[in-house]
């Protein structure tokens, strides 16, 4: 067996053993079925790593390079996945926006309500939700008797988010309404989703309240959680060892340079207004937004396919399967912004984007642009989809398995920029959301960092010179200096102080990007066709850590 054996089958082991990763990766045969997120479950997971590390030292040498790739993902995976479980890590599964307890409303997304099998597997799953719930609180239980334990900021959000989904008209009564509608319906399932809807709304609330009455009184209010943590969050996001210092100064130089680019940009829009009186007319100005929220997604996608169109081919080689792509409008939990959710194995799923919106409507659209560049085409949607097309040179566990942030947002960043590059804002308003979009890249760098290890603000900054970071300060630094609507930069702050070290993803992996493509000009031109052999070797890597791609690039 070589390695490529090994990772296909492997795949199969994850599944069996995260079937909720499965739904997501697009693995059938595990869509009724919960991981045990317990520590018997995480017990589970190491044993998984022993396993995989025993099988790879078994193995025959690598024939090639890209035998060679697929073994070094699984011994980096192994060795992040290990430390994770060794430091106890895995005890602070537990944020606002990308944690166990969001996977638990999630995945239903991500599942078919379209057949009467993909519907029984629903209820099936709907029906293990408080087991699941159980497991999930006693992993959080063990992590309080350590004493770790997350943020009383995060422990707050979640509640909200719990009790929201758990309402009379909250997204599980919702879902129980989805599963017995239509043709599709039948007597007995719809006894078994009757029954089911309770139960899951009960669990819920009931786990609301131990996390108020047990878990929230031994929260730490501080947010940060200090270097040393935060390095090793940072290097499984990133695949590189962070000089957060270094970092932190360079994001300063990055915000300093973007905002002095916004500045003339404006007085070029609307002369003598400014940036903050530029930010202010373009949340209201009703020439400058989609209607309807429906308006909204459909503006979206009409973009996506438009630049699809446009640019395969010509900027990038995209393979048939991964030219469609659809908007979708997510079901609201409080939490605002947009996301990308992966295609299948075999593309029966298209890639989709989702826009969890306030309200419906109207909605500005001079910083969505860039956005739906970042997560559609030619952002995550170009390089997932490339990622899980590429059967003949990555293994299959690098395809669904595995991946980096810093490459996956690096890349995304980058593409936005890139758009740009291409002449794809017609308007310049638009190319004014795109920079306000990269200032709050940028701003996330020394906010995450500054936050984190209580770094001083430098008293050249221009604002907050000498303080120290606070969310009051973060959320008045995206709101103010970046555009973000006030509830919108509550939640992304909150997110920051409780994922550490993913934040910063978005614009250090821009960053390697970008350095890369500056040395690949300087050895090949910067002719189109240069630009596309670019593309082509970085989407080529799959998602791999910034130091591998590194290497990778510059063979």
């Amino acid at each position: 067996m070589n390695v490529f054996d090994y990772s296909h089958a492997l795949i199969d082991e994850w599944a069996a053993l995260r079937p909720t990763i499965a739904t997501f990766m697009g693995v059938p045969g595990h869509d009724h079925r919960w991981d045990d997120f317990s520590p018997v479950g995480a017990a589970a997971n190491a044993a998984f790593v022993d396993r995989v590390r025993a099988a790879l030292a078994a193995l025959p040498p690598p024939p090639d390079a890209w035998h060679a790739l697929a073994a070094d993902m699984l011994t980096d995976f192994c060795e992040l996945e290990a430390e994770r479980l060794e430091s106890g890590d895995h005890l602070l599964d537990f944020n606002s926006i990308a944690s166990t307890f969001q996977v638990l409303r999630m995945v239903f997304d991500m599942m078919d309500a379209g057949s009467a099998a993909g519907r029984d597997a629903m209820v099936g799953r709907l029906e293990g939700l408080p087991a699941a719930l159980a497991g999930y609180r006693a992993l959080l239980e063990a992590g309080l008797a350590q004493g770790t334990i997350a943020a009383i900021r995060q422990v707050s959000a979640v509640v909200a988010q719990g009790r929201m989904a758990a309402a009379p008209a909250g997204f599980f009564a919702t879902l129980g309404d989805t599963l017995t509608a239509g043709d599709l319906a039948t007597p007995e399932r719809d006894a078994r989703v009757r029954a089911a809807v309770p139960a899951a709304r009960a669990a819920l609330t009931g786990f609301c309240d131990w996390l108020e009455a047990t878990y929230a009184p031994s929260a730490p209010r501080a947010d940060g959680v200090g270097r040393d943590r935060y390095v090793r969050f940072a290097k499984r996001f990133l695949g590189m060892t962070l000089d957060p210092e270094e970092t932190y100064a360079w994001g300063w130089t990055e915000v300093r340079a973007i905002e002095a680019e916004m500045a003339a940009l404006a007085e070029q829009i609307a002369p003598g207004l400014g940036v903050a009186g530029l930010l202010d007319r373009l949340a209201t100005d009703p020439a400058g937004q989609a209607p309807s929220a429906e308006a909204f997604i459909a503006e979206m996608q009409a973009r996506q396919e438009k630049a699809l169109a446009d640019l395969a081919g010509r900027h990038f080689d995209v393979p048939e399967p991964v030219r469609r792509l659809d908007v979708k409008r997510a079901p609201d939990t409080g939490t605002r912004g947009a996301y990308y959710m992966q295609p299948s194995e075999d593309f029966s799923r298209p890639g989709s984007i989702w826009y969890a919106l306030s309200g419906d409507g109207p909605v500005p659209l001079w910083d969505e642009i860039s956005t739906a560049y970042h997560e559609g085409f030619p952002g995550h949607h170009l390089q997932i989809g490339i990622q899980v097309a590429l059967t003949a040179n990555l293994s299959r566990w690098h395809r669904l398995g595995d991946g980096y942030s810093g490459y996956a947002e690096g890349w995304a960043l980058y593409a936005e920029q890139l758009m740009r590059e291409l002449g794809y804002y017609e308007r310049l308003e638009y190319t004014f959301g795109m920079l306000a979009n990269q200032l709050i890249r940028a701003l996330r760098v020394v906010i995450d960092i500054g936050a984190h290890l209580d770094l001083p603000i430098p008293a050249d900054a221009p604002f907050g010179a000498g303080e120290r970071w606070t969310f009051e300060r973060a959320v008045d630094a995206l709101h103010t200096r970046g555009g973000m609507k006030r509830d919108h930069a509550e939640s992304d702050v909150t997110r920051y102080f409780g994922w550490p070290g993913q934040a910063i993803s978005y614009k250090v992996g821009q960053r390697v990007m970008l350095a890369l493509r500056d040395e690949w000009r300087a050895k090949h031109g910067d002719g189109v066709e240069s630009l596309r052999a670019f593309h082509a070797r970085v989407l080529g890597c799959g998602s791999v850590g910034l130091e591998r791609l590194q290497r990778m690039v510059r063979a």
